[in-house]
């Protein structure tokens, strides 16, 4: 299951919103069951706190992800990524990224250069340095899942129509690009929850089937909560479950109780 928790926790940050207002605000959490087939591999949080950086206040949003049970015997995952960004214009100005996943491991810190369009990496690890190139609107792999959820263009997307933005992830700026399929009522535990369907465009081939293997249910309310994403894998398949929450910024829309 390599990558996968780690790729689940990034999706489970996504969400949309047209408002000038921020989807989200400091305080909201939110946990994630993780299932392979029908084992259950592990959990991933998110958590929005206030930071400081250039003598200003700024969004600081953690991720966790780690396997739990026979699932951690099997396959030990326990990683962390972190993400300083700008309440105003949502762009980085440091990525954290601790991550042991079966053994292999990474500790890094990028820091951002707005002016200059570009990152500096500082793997402590390897105990080496690097700078790259970026483009000007650029995301970490956290900051550019909460760009999103306030994303104006978004709402205006018709069935099968996509977005993309820039994002730096493993040393290298990827397009990430995401297609609505439409809207759909699914069934959790919390009830009968409205949401939106998204479909990102993965790579295919090291780790899942296809292209478009991942599938993700949004809450079709202010909150643009993740609620739900599905992942087919060149090996069975993996879903996470939104577990429970807390400190959101607007009502969690409920259309039937359970």
């Amino acid at each position: 299951m390599k990558k996968i928790i780690v790729f689940l926790l990034a999706l489970s940050t996504f969400g949309f919103s047209s408002q000038k207002e921020r989807a989200f605000d400091i305080g909201e959490w939110f946990k994630f069951r993780i299932h392979y087939g029908f084992i259950n591999a592990g959990y991933a949080t998110l958590e929005v706190k206030e930071g400081l950086r250039n003598n200003k206040k700024v969004y600081h949003a953690i991720g966790r992800g780690y396997t739990t049970g026979m699932s951690r015997f099997i396959f030990k995952v326990e990683d962390v990524y972190e993400s300083y960004f700008d309440k105003e214009t949502m762009k980085p100005y440091q990525f954290v990224r601790k991550i042991d996943e079966g053994g292999y491991t990474k500790n890094q810190e990028g820091f951002f250069d707005q002016g200059s369009n570009s990152v500096l990496v500082k793997d402590y690890k390897n105990k080496a340095e690097a700078n790259y190139k970026t483009p000007e609107e650029i995301q970490d792999i956290l900051s550019s899942f909460y760009y999103l959820r306030n994303h104006p263009a978004v709402d205006k997307l018709k069935v099968g129509e996509s977005v993309a933005i820039d994002m730096f992830f493993d040393n290298e700026t990827t397009k990430f690009k995401l297609k609505y399929l439409g809207k759909e009522d699914i069934e959790t535990k919390f009830g009968t929850i409205p949401t939106m369907v998204f479909r990102p465009l993965v790579q295919s081939g090291r780790i899942f089937k296809e292209e478009e293997s991942v599938t993700m249910w949004i809450s079709d309310d202010d909150n643009k909560l993740p609620i739900r994403i599905k992942a087919s894998l060149l090996v069975g398949s993996i879903k996470a479950e939104l577990e429970s929450f807390k400190g959101l910024k607007y009502s969690f829309r409920v259309k039937q109780k359970p």
